[in-house]
Order: C-alpha cells, then sequence, then structure tokens
C-alpha cells in the first residue's frame, strides 16, 4: 500500500515538474499560477488521464497503426494536454501553435526524466535514514 502511494506521488510531481517546466520554456503555454486550486486539479487530471490514456492508446495503435508505437507517451501527453486545457476548471493554457506542438515533447521528457530520477531520491533518502538508525 505504502508502494502504491509512493508512485502515485512520484507519478503527481513528475507531472506537476513537466508542466512547469513547460510554463517557463514556452511562451504560450501558462500557468494561471493565481489559480492555484485550477492548476493542482489539471495535475492530478493530466496524471490520471496519462495513466488510463498511454495504454488504452498502445493498444489501438497496435491493432490500427503500429507504426506508431514509438510515440506513444508524446500522443497521450498530448491528448491529456488537449483534455485539461478544455476543461472548464482554469489553472493553464495553451495559445499557440508552437505550444501545442512543443508542449507535448517538453512534458513527456520532463515527466520521463523525473519519474527515473525521483525515485532515486527517495531510495537514496531512505537508506541514509536506515544507515543513521544503525549507527553507520
Amino acid at each position: 500500500m505504502v508502494m502504491f502511494f509512493l508512485r502515485a506521488l512520484i507519478f503527481l510531481a513528475s507531472a506537476a515538474l513537466g508542466l512547469i517546466v513547460a510554463d517557463a520554456l514556452l511562451s504560450g503555454f501558462r500557468i494561471d499560477w493565481s489559480d492555484w486550486w485550477g492548476f493542482v486539479l489539471c495535475i492530478v487530471i493530466f496524471a490520471i488521464l496519462q495513466s488510463v490514456l498511454s495504454p488504452w492508446i498502445a493498444k489501438v495503435a497496435r491493432r490500427y497503426a503500429p507504426a506508431l508505437l514509438g510515440g506513444i507517451g508524446i500522443i497521450s501527453t498530448l491528448v491529456s494536454l488537449l483534455i485539461v486545457v478544455l476543461l472548464p476548471i482554469g489553472g493553464m493554457h495553451i495559445t499557440d501553435a508552437q505550444s501545442w506542438i512543443l508542449a507535448p515533447v517538453v512534458v513527456w521528457v520532463v515527466t520521463a526524466v523525473a519519474t527515473v530520477l525521483l525515485p532515486m531520491v527517495f531510495i537514496k533518502r531512505k537508506v541514509g535514514e536506515r544507515r543513521d538508525a544503525r549507527g553507520e
């Protein structure tokens, strides 16, 4: 049960990092920081959509367009961004074509890297705590 929550926390944190980096790098990608609750909802909805859409899009691509299998992560990121931006919760906006093209790539890359690195941070911290507890 603890591992489930840790993985969910890591996935949410990596999604937040991806969206924040896209906001910092792309002029047409905007997080409405005054509506922080809307942004939190965007993160949660985006993360849930990513986890649901990736396997579904992979299954559809495998059946109808096998050539797309390599881009499943970016495609599911684009679809998730589209849905989150269209929801009337505020918090995030994409306003130009360049950002619609680059945002899925930026968010996907940052999320992928963060999903690999964040567990290492938690593992390193846990190992340090155990060493301290044993007096090493």
